[in-house]
């Protein structure tokens, strides 16, 4: 393979500076380039663009596509792990978020500030993950789910924010694609001395990083010490990271692929692999934005560069799997809680469910403040408020319902819908159905999300099941497809027209444009799906013990897991038609029921469906009134009751 990868390597440098002169000569042709003065008063306009524009983009590209590189072979080495990066750890959207709310809330920090405001968006995002991965060793699975999860996060805090001031619409959406449009040679400048900081600060800690890979007992033993040299690793992968996001916005994978690009010329030595993938990082990104300037050279249509690199992600994560170590340290939630008498806690959540069904119908907000409804308001608000109460509540069922199956299926208790891909797949959908019909109606987009939803399902079914439907494979495959998915997404995001709006409000969630008859489907969908999970129940309680004591006891495993992977892509992609994809609702609920003592199968599944229901009735309140008289993303209210929970897992021992 190394035989064939080097000449590949030299053909892709090749195609770089063939792309790069062939965009500059468009411009100004090759034969003037030695004429041009670098005295703007004496210069015409295309050599303007082309010292002051297309130069220092192709040394931005080089730059930051260096940084990233060597970013994401600092984390791979120090998690052992191959698809480590700042994008599938979570770091670069923590970058992103805070850099979307200093744009709309301090605009004034951003000016001298803007890397100290990427840095702590990064930094937060990484401790966290970090803190969710050293509870379980650092074991690769964790890190890339928690890695997840706190990047869907950030992005819905994000949508929201973006959707709540439309001036910044367009802005925010093509910095976020990761533009490398340049005007001058200052961030060049920024970027090429802290990218020589950080490979300076890198070759002095490759040394202790080498020896971390003989484990902490053979580390220790040559007097590395663990805690310090980790800290120090990360900290500097995290700040190469947030440096190319405060200069140029989200660009995605370029860190997980410059590395394994190395690994495939042949290279295996990790001081080798650390020296060599900056190179690959910078010949990728600079290739791939060559190719976005000969596509608007050519084409109406212009993309960000991040949203390129991005589309490289799922197919990477998915070529990368067989060579990671999946060997999850199980701690299943459906067997770690306190067993409970359930009838009482069953009539607490069902006593609460229809006091939060009032309280949305009788509590209202006008400019005047809070207020309660007389009975003529209700009955006039009645036919507009049901229908979206009953989408949400039954989408948060379903949702719920999802995670409990998952969170046993695989004995992993950060599984979510979000993870299986489906999610990702109905928003490709979704947007493939308004690109081709502009003015796309409710059944328009009903195909086009479910169609989404079935590709991406058959895809993951497809992958997990040539690699014998291991639980561990099955999640990596699902965020492989939702990477892509999300990929897509931006894109399409950074066009720049109507259908921008339109994909970011459906990615926030909203149950507004449920009807009487669609909210009345998903209701039925989820009361069947109930029924239909709870005849699950042998399988998730044996699934957890392992698949050696599953297959004792006689489970068909290869079934089992089909036959409920099916399920769960049918009711997250319901859930996803009408209210979008909503975060961490199959998270929580799930874990709060186990909380409450909720632990056997049977028990597990129900009071999992019945909190989902009660959490997306109160999402659903508080978009509504929030922020009157505009409604917020449910989506928005769901990761808040996400986002806690995942600090409060902090604290918790597995």
């Amino acid at each position: 393979m190394a035989s064939k990868a080097w000449p590949l390597s030299a053909f892709a440098l090749i195609a770089a500076i063939g792309l790069f002169f062939y965009g500059a000569d468009l411009r100004i042709p090759l034969g003037q380039w030695s004429a041009i003065p670098f005295d703007t008063s004496a210069m015409s306009m295309d050599q303007i663009i082309l010292v002051y524009g297309l130069l220092p983009r192709a040394a931005v590209a080089m730059l930051a596509g260096a940084a990233l590189g060597l970013s994401g072979a600092l984390l791979q080495q120090l998690l052992r792990n191959p698809i480590a990066d700042p994008s599938t750890l979570g770091i670069s959207a923590g970058a992103q978020l805070a850099i979307v709310v200093a744009t709309l809330f301090f605009p004034a920090v951003l000016d001298g500030y803007r890397s100290l405001v990427a840095l702590s968006g990064a930094g937060a995002a990484a401790a966290i993950v970090f803190a969710l991965g050293w509870q379980r060793s650092f074991e690769p699975v964790t890190m890339v789910i928690s890695g997840l999860l706190v990047g869907i996060t950030c992005a819905a805090f994000s949508a929201a924010l973006t959707l709540s001031q439309g001036e910044y619409l367009m802005s925010l959406v093509t910095w976020n694609g990761g533009s490398l449009s340049q005007q001058d040679w200052s961030v060049a400048r920024t970027l090429a001395f802290e990218v020589a900081l950080g490979a300076v600060l890198a070759l002095l800690l490759v040394r202790p990083l080498v020896l971390l890979g003989l484990g902490d007992a053979g580390a220790r033993s040559v007097g590395v010490s663990l805690k310090w040299i980790r800290l120090a690793v990360a900290v500097l992968a995290t700040a190469l990271a947030a440096a190319v996001a405060a200069a140029v916005g989200l660009i995605s994978f370029v860190g997980l692929a410059a590395p394994a690009l190395v690994r495939t010329c042949g290279i295996r030595r990790p001081a080798t692999v650390i020296a060599t993938a900056p190179i690959a990082g910078a010949l990728l990104l600079w290739l791939c934005d060559g190719a976005v300037q000969l596509l608007a050279s050519t084409t109406a249509e212009s993309f960000p560069t991040g949203t390129v690199t991005a589309l490289i992600g799922g197919p990477l994560l998915l070529w990368l799997l067989p060579k990671m170590r999946t060997k999850v340290i199980r701690a299943s939630p459906a067997m770690a809680g306190r067993r409970i008498r359930s009838g009482l806690s069953y009539a607490v959540i069902l006593a609460a469910i229809p006091l939060m069904v009032i309280l949305a119908l009788v509590v209202g907000r006008t400019e005047e403040g809070w207020s309660m409804l007389n009975t003529t308001q209700i009955a006039d608000l009645l036919p507009l408020r049901w229908p979206r109460l009953l989408a949400a509540a039954a989408a948060g069922g379903l949702l719920s319902l999802t995670g409990a199956i998952l969170q046993r299926m695989t004995g992993n208790p950060m599984a979510s819908p979000e993870i299986i891909g489906v999610s990702g797949g109905a928003g490709i959908g979704f947007a493939a159905a308004i690109t081709l019909a502009p003015a796309a109606g409710t059944l328009e987009l009903f195909l086009g999300a479910g169609s989404g939803s079935a590709v991406a399902l058959l895809i993951v079914l497809a992958f997990a099941s040539r690699k014998h439907l291991s639980p561990e494979r099955l999640l990596l495959a699902g965020i492989s497809v939702n990477s892509l998915g999300s990929a897509v997404l931006a894109a399409l995001l950074a066009i720049g027209d109507q259908r921008s709006w339109q994909i970011l409000a459906w990615l926030g969630g909203s149950s507004s444009t449920a009807t009487s008859q669609s909210a009345l489907l998903l209701a039925g969908l989820g009361v069947a799906s109930l029924g239909l999970a709870l005849l699950f129940c042998r399988w998730l309680t044996v699934l957890p013990l392992g698949d050696g004591v599953s297959r004792s006891l006689g489970l068909p495993l290869r079934a089992s897991r089909v036959v409920m992977l099916l399920l769960c892509g049918l009711t997250t992609g319901a859930a996803s038609l009408l209210v979008g994809p909503l975060s961490f609702i199959g998270l929580v609920a799930p874990h709060i029921a186990v909380v409450a003592g909720f632990t056997r199968a049977r028990d597990h599944l129900l009071a999992s469906f019945l909190l989902g229901v009660l959490i997306m009735l109160f999402a659903d309140f508080g978009a509504r009134t929030a922020t009157f008289p505009y409604d917020l993303p449910l989506g928005f209210f769901a990761a808040l009751a996400g986002a806690p929970y995942l600090i409060w897992m902090l604290g918790r021992r597995p």
